[in-house]
């Protein structure tokens, strides 16, 4: 998964470089369209690798999992159901998965790793929104609203992946 997301970076950046410079030779809109897109692809792609990169530097999956933001909300239990978040959580795919595996840690470092991945993503969720500033040069604020809102709604899968396991992690830990 890492290796195929670094991969599909460096093609967003590349075709965003291309269409910029085809756009300019050109002057043809539909160049430019693409440049917008592939460059836009490649923030929400680039950000997620420099947030990942950043936290994991500072934390190394030790997080305290302890603190009462990671704690269990008196919401949650219902929230999970009516998602039926044990239904699909399985298929959602893991950037590290070597990470989450009993083969190769212990259930608390398992936590606090599930931890530092919940707080990446609640991180990129926020900076998921940043493209909206983009449309002060290149106009269409819906399309930009709009796909910062999807990139947000995706991030947030996996805070709700983290936050419905580590109720059961916990309890192995007891």
């Amino acid at each position: 998964m890492k290796k195929n997301m670094i991969t599909a970076t460096v093609v967003f950046l590349l075709g965003a470089v291309i269409f910029k410079i085809t756009y300019d030779v050109t002057g043809i809109p539909a160049f430019y369209s693409m440049m917008v897109t592939f460059g836009t692809v490649f923030y929400h792609f680039g950000m997620r690798l420099a947030v990942g990169g950043i936290v994991n530097a500072r934390f190394h999956n030790h997080m305290n999992y302890r603190r009462k933001w990671f704690r269990e909300k008196r919401f949650e239990k219902g929230l999970y159901k009516m998602l039926r978040v044990k239904k699909w959580k399985d298929r959602v795919p893991t950037f590290s998965p070597e990470t989450f595996t009993f083969k190769r840690h212990q259930t608390e470092e398992i936590v606090q790793a599930s931890c530092q991945a919940e707080v990446v993503h609640e991180i990129i969720m926020v900076f998921s929104f940043v493209p909206l500033v983009f449309s002060i040069w290149a106009g269409d604020a819906a399309v930009f609203l709009i796909t910062s809102f999807a990139a947000c709604l995706l991030d947030l899968v996996f805070v709700i992946v983290q936050r419905f396991n580590r109720p059961r992690l916990l309890r192995l830990i007891r």
